[in-house]
């Protein structure tokens, strides 16, 4: 039988200044405010399938547009839980897992991240009780679980290129399988902004 899984995005309002600040200097504050509006109206274009709900976490209050937008699209809007990073997410994946068999945690800054690409994750859900879509970078651009514990979200240095191979020893520690899926890139930094436009995104 087919698991029930909800798909959960974590992703920061845009808000000039608060958002991809690593990449103001080339962009501007209102550019890369811009992008991260760009990157998240992107994200909630993703398709509806294969998913009982899908739940939008923001970390501030979402303006008028947006919305308007994740409502027509079919997300609930939440308010982000407090804590560092690995806290929200835990917290996210443990109320997640209360209302379905599964999760899958993502962001809103891998464009690459395609229906295909959730497509699987779900598919190796159904045999491993965690599926990771690495970063380049070192971190994670998907996180798909069956079951929780705090231990893969504590004391790790988010943002860092540990982060990806610290999750898994603690999945080693566990003794839990998981399927790890193709790499995929975030946009972060300047020199990303050009691979933007091969996927036909204009800035």
């Amino acid at each position: 039988m087919s698991l029930s899984i909800s798909l959960h995005m974590l992703a920061r309002a845009p808000v000039p200044g608060r958002v991809k600040t690593r990449l103001i200097p080339a962009l501007g504050r209102e550019g890369a405010c811009d992008l991260q509006r760009l990157l998240l109206e992107r994200a909630l274009q993703l398709p509806v399938e294969g998913f009982s709900e899908r739940f939008l976490w923001l970390d501030d209050v979402p303006d008028a547009s947006l919305q308007a937008l994740a409502e027509e699209l079919g997300w609930t809007l939440v308010e982000q839980p407090a804590g560092d990073l690995g806290e929200r997410m835990r917290c996210i994946a443990t109320l997640g897992l209360a209302g379905s068999d599964a999760v899958i945690l993502i962001g809103n800054d891998c464009p690459a991240l395609d229906a295909g690409y959730l497509n699987n994750a779900c598919e190796a859900l159904q045999g491993q009780p965690v599926v990771i879509g690495p970063a380049e970078d070192g971190g994670y651009v998907l996180l798909g679980l069956r079951r929780i514990t705090a231990l893969l979200f504590s004391d790790i240095p988010w943002g860092t290129e540990q982060v990806l191979r610290m999750t898994r020893e603690r999945l080693q520690q566990l003794d839990w399988g998981h399927h790890l899926l193709p790499e995929l890139w975030d946009v972060d930094r300047p020199e990303d902004l050009p691979r933007l436009a091969e996927l036909g995104i204009q800035i």
